[in-house]
Formats: C-alpha cells, structure tokens, sequence
C-alpha cells in the first residue's frame, strides 16, 4: 500500500484548453518556443494559436523548430544554446513526446554548464548533479501516447555512443501542462496508433511491477479500460472528438502512473532499439515487443492474476488465465490496424540482439527493477528473438 504521489504540475485538460493558456500565470517574460522538425504544428495552426496566447499574456517568443523523433544529444545543445542567447526564461514546449522530452534536456543545459551526458544518471552518463535550477517548462501536447507533460523525465539519444536514456529529476516537472484534443485531430491513423499503444503499455506495464501500489493499480485499470476502448475508434475516425479526448485522458493517466509506480524492461528494450535505429517510431516499437514480452512473463508465470485482470479491461470480461491477455492485446492491434510491424522493415536483423541486449541492461538498466522477476541478457536475446519478423 506504500506509494508517493507528488505531481506538482498544473494541468488543463479537455477540449478548447490552449484557448486559456493566456490566463495563466507565466513563469517568465520571454519563452522559446520547442516544436519538431515536421509540419504539422505550422500547417494546421496549433503554432500561430499557441503564439497569439502567450502574446496575450505578455510574452515574448522565440522559435526552435529542430526536434527530431527520438531526439538527439546533439540537438538539445543546439537549443540550449539558443535559448542562452536570446536570453529566454522559460520554455514552451508544443507537440508530442520528444519535443516535451527535448525540453526537459534543454532545460537543464540553458542552465547548466558542460554536456548533457555529465547529468545523465545511467550507462556512460558521468551521474553529475543538476547545479543550477533548470529553465521552467510549459508543456503543450498534440499527440496522445508519453505523458512526458506531467512527468519528470525526458528521454534523449546519444548518438555517439548509442544510448537512449531519459534526463530524470523533480525538478523538470513542467509548471503546466495543456493537454486539448482538438490538437490532436490530426494525427495519421499510424500515429494515432503508434502513440496510443505507447501510453497503453505506460499503465500495463505499470499495473504489472514490482512497485504497483493501490494508487497506481487504481491509474493504470481504468487507463486500459480507456485507451483498449476508445483508442479502435479513434485510428478509426480521427475527427470523432470524443474518441480523441478518452485517448488523450488515458494518457494523462499513464504519466501519473510512471510516476507513483515504474515502467518495465519491455521499454528498455525498445528503447535499445531506436538507439540503433531512429527512424522507428518508439510506439511501433513496442507494439513489435509486446507480444513476446508478455509471453514470456506469462510462461514464468510472474503475476497470473494481473494479466488476468487486464485481460478483462481489455474486453474480455470472462478471462480465468493469464494467455488472454495476449489475446486481448492481439485483437487491439488487429482493431488498429498493428498487427503487421516487423523489425526486418526498419533493417533491424537479430545479428544485433546481443549489443542491443547489453545497451538495454546497460543504458535503461534501472526499468529492470520494476520487473517480477529477473531478465538477463540472454534472457533478453531470447524475447528479442521471438518477437522478430
């Protein structure tokens, strides 16, 4: 019954929220502005929207439109060094998970002096310290799938030594989170997908370790009763706006549940993925995993009645073993149109298992310890393997 629950973020959820964000106290005078390297921020407007609410609140803005999916070292220091130039007090971050991610580590490094790598707390991070408070953060999401605007960690790949590892401290938890689904209508099919099942397997796996607790097994069922109903819909029909909303909300729960219980090894191993290889999506990543992962916790039967018990939120009401929870899941990818991925599309070929194996129990080592039971680097090869097409 033990848990922590200290989420100081202010969040507005709901539809038509970015209409208010100029009626919140802003936490400085002159904000850059955090977008992605693609499009979609500027042709559907969401930029021009968010820049005429700060505008109106007396801000001034600057842009940095550089994040990439996955984001890298390198660009967080091209932004940190933007925002030291121009002298800004804050940061706006507006898209999905890796620009919120990215501000998190720009946040620190507008601050702070060195390379990002010296406060980074796993594998060849050198476990410094953050000396000076970073930079505060607005988070504005327009996808539905890492809950990074309520958390306290942003992941960022170096690629120079190829690992992907978050930057984690309670002091990079935004100030404000706006999370409005009218931002979200226009997400691909795809992507709706790719996302939905990332903040899907926020909560599963979060319902699964170790370090659940009553407040986090009360998040994460009704997240999975959420996004297992509504998430379909939505890949469906990205216009219906209440699909979009009860995605969005199980989501939000996904960042309040890594943060009073732990995500599993499934992500460290996609993770180690996308370190090799950034061009797959981090979402499609773990739809490829899934199935093998939790097969292999079901085989060692590590929890038999929690795969039950999600079995069950995920429509199957009259589950009694733990193997219909893989039915469930399979169904859900068949409903959004997952059920295909294959690593082989993304030149992934299983001679590179072990080092990817390594990286995982090297880089995101500390997700292990939210696991039932103990994973080790052959044991990794092994689900790797299974999950390969």
């Amino acid at each position: 019954m033990i848990f922590q629950f200290g989420i100081p973020t202010k969040t507005l959820f709901g539809v038509g929220q970015l209409n208010h964000l100029h009626e919140q106290m802003m936490p400085g005078k002159k904000a850059l502005l955090i977008l992605s390297n693609g499009i979609s921020a500027k042709k559907y407007g969401y930029l021009n929207r968010t820049e005429k609410e700060l505008h109106l609140a007396g801000v001034e803005t600057v842009l940095f439109d550089q994040i990439e999916p996955n984001p890298t070292k390198t660009t967080v220091m091209m932004g940190a060094a933007v925002a030291r130039q121009e002298k800004c007090d804050f940061l706006v971050a507006l898209g999905g998970g890796s620009c919120i991610d990215a501000s998190k580590a720009i946040a620190v490094m507008a601050t702070n002096k060195g390379d990002l790598w010296d406060y980074i707390q796993n594998g060849t991070g050198k476990r410094q310290p953050i000396a000076v408070n970073p930079l505060p953060i607005i988070a504005i999401t327009t996808t539905a799938g890492t809950g990074s605007e309520t958390d306290a960690g942003g992941v960022i790949t170096n690629t120079e030594t190829n690992e992907k590892t978050p930057i984690k401290s309670p002091l990079l938890f935004p100030k404000l989170a706006i999370i409005d689904p009218e931002l979200m209508l226009t997400v691909p099919p795809k992507y709706t997908a790719y996302q939905g099942f990332d903040a899907l397997f926020h909560n599963i796996e979060g319902y699964l370790s170790c370090k659940a607790n009553l407040m986090s097994e009360m998040i994460a069922l009704e997240a999975v009763d959420q996004i297992s109903t509504w998430l379909p819909v939505a890949v469906q029909d990205g216009s219906n706006i209440e699909a979009r909303e009860r995605v969005a909300f199980g989501n939000y729960l996904g960042g309040l549940e890594m943060c009073t219980s732990s995500n599993m090894s499934e992500h460290s191993l996609e993770h180690a993925l996308t370190a090799y290889h950034q061009e797959l999506p981090h979402g499609a990543g773990l739809i490829m995993l899934s199935k093998a992962y939790f097969t292999y916790m079901i085989e060692h039967h590590v929890c038999d009645e929690r795969f039950v018990a999600l079995a069950k939120k995920m429509g199957r009401t009259d589950a009694e073993k733990p193997e219909e929870f893989i039915i469930a899941l399979e169904e859900l990818k068949e409903k959004c149109d997952v059920s295909d991925l294959k690593m082989s599309d993304y030149g992934i070929v299983p001679d590179e298992f072990p080092k990817m194996a390594a990286n995982a129990k090297s880089a995101m080592a500390f997700l292990f310890e939210g696991d039932r039971m103990e994973l080790k680097e052959e044991d990794c090869v092994n689900i790797l393997n299974a999950a390969y097409q």
